[in-house]
């Protein structure tokens, strides 16, 4: 991305992530009005021209709906303590972390702690208790840590131009018995684990929320028992290449996973074995967390600072680091709220999801 990356198309890429979740929360609030939405989605659709879709940001953003601050802010703090989550050694990771405290230093004038727990956990406790003022997280953890202490989604992570990818259902190509996401009740079906957020957490949240699936109980015994009775059998593949596996092999009737699954990790000749049912909704991108505590000053100047890795002499750094294209401004609502509803539904699954992360055990 050039220095020039207006402040109008970063807000631009935001909203478009944001229509392709649900905007029932925010509808509450009268927020964002239905020719918006609808603009956005024609645009993001190929059916409107850019100035269209450019005219509801501006809407917005004179609205106060997005809000795009002109004056420079300023940090009020002598440290900024920013958690992360690594998928690689600490030693191939510490001058990574180096180059974005370094950054980041340069920009706000203070000091810039990067720190590295091996849990989640660590990092939610440490956001509750003031020792961590910011985190780079994964959707479940930052749905958990919102929920547990308040903190708030101000960053989306933008991989391949998107804020969000589609969990899907798959059927083999030649079974017409499965139509739509209810019909796999009833049906042998492969999930890919079961902290998986397309391959378990939106499609077994969706058939909750729908009212398809009842859980009876509160912790994770009774999610597993809502598994038993709801379908005929079902298992945990590992992954969407081994639940599509197991599709195409007839050993299940319905797959979970990825929209773009089929085509990353199976070959033309079985891609064609099996067909995509529909799409049950977005999955969001990893996003950046802020401490509830933290002043509006000092957030808006670290996320404008960490807006400035998006041009192209500092992307390098968010590259190697976290593996995303860019970050992206947004709100703990409308990016991961919906999600997070899938979260609360599945009884005793935030604890896996934490679990999950643990690098102690």
């Amino acid at each position: 991305m050039k220095r020039k990356f207006s402040v109008s198309l970063i807000a631009a890429i935001a909203v478009v992530g944001v229509l392709m979740i649900s905007f029932d929360q925010v509808e509450a609030q009268s927020l964002v009005p239905e020719w918006v939405k609808n603009n956005a989605a024609w645009w993001a659709e190929g059916t409107v021209d850019d100035q269209t879709f450019l005219n509801g940001i501006e809407f917005l953003i004179e609205e106060g709906v997005i809000n795009v601050s002109t004056s420079e802010p300023s940090v009020d703090v002598d440290t900024i303590t920013i958690g992360f989550i690594p998928v690689e050694k600490a030693d191939e990771l510490t001058p990574k972390a180096q180059a974005l405290e370094q950054f980041l230093e340069k920009k706000l004038g203070v000091d810039v702690e990067l720190v590295v727990p091996t849990n989640y956990e660590t990092i939610i406790e440490g956001m509750r208790f003031g020792h961590i003022d910011a985190a780079f997280m994964d959707t479940g953890p930052a749905w958990i840590t919102h929920q547990r202490t308040g903190a708030e989604a101000v960053l989306a992570e933008l991989v391949a131009g998107k804020v969000n990818y589609q969990a899907t259902v798959w059927s083999r190509a030649d079974d017409s018995s499965v139509q739509s996401i209810e019909d796999t009740i009833g049906k042998k079906v492969a999930f890919t684990s079961i902290t998986g957020s397309s391959g378990f957490v939106r499609p077994m949240g969706t058939l909750v929320t729908d009212g398809h699936v009842t859980i009876e109980g509160d912790d994770i015994v009774a999610l597993e028992m809502a598994l038993v009775n709801n379908f005929e059998s079902y298992t945990f593949a590992g992954g969407y290449k081994a639940a599509l596996e197991l599709l195409i092999n007839e050993n299940v009737d319905v797959a979970f996973g990825s929209d773009i699954a089929a085509q990353k990790y199976l070959d033309l000749e079985d891609q064609a074995k099996i067909r995509p049912v529909t799409t049950i909704g977005p999955v969001p991108s990893h996003v950046f967390m802020v401490n509830s505590d933290m002043s509006e000053s000092t957030k808006n100047a670290l996320v404008d600072a960490l807006i400035e890795l998006n041009y192209d002499e500092n992307n390098e750094i968010l590259q190697d680091l976290y593996g995303a294209e860019a970050l992206v401004p947004t709100t703990t609502t409308m990016h991961i709220g919906e999600f997070g509803t899938f979260i609360d539904a599945l009884t005793g699954l935030d604890q896996k999801i934490l679990d999950k992360y643990n690098k102690s055990k």
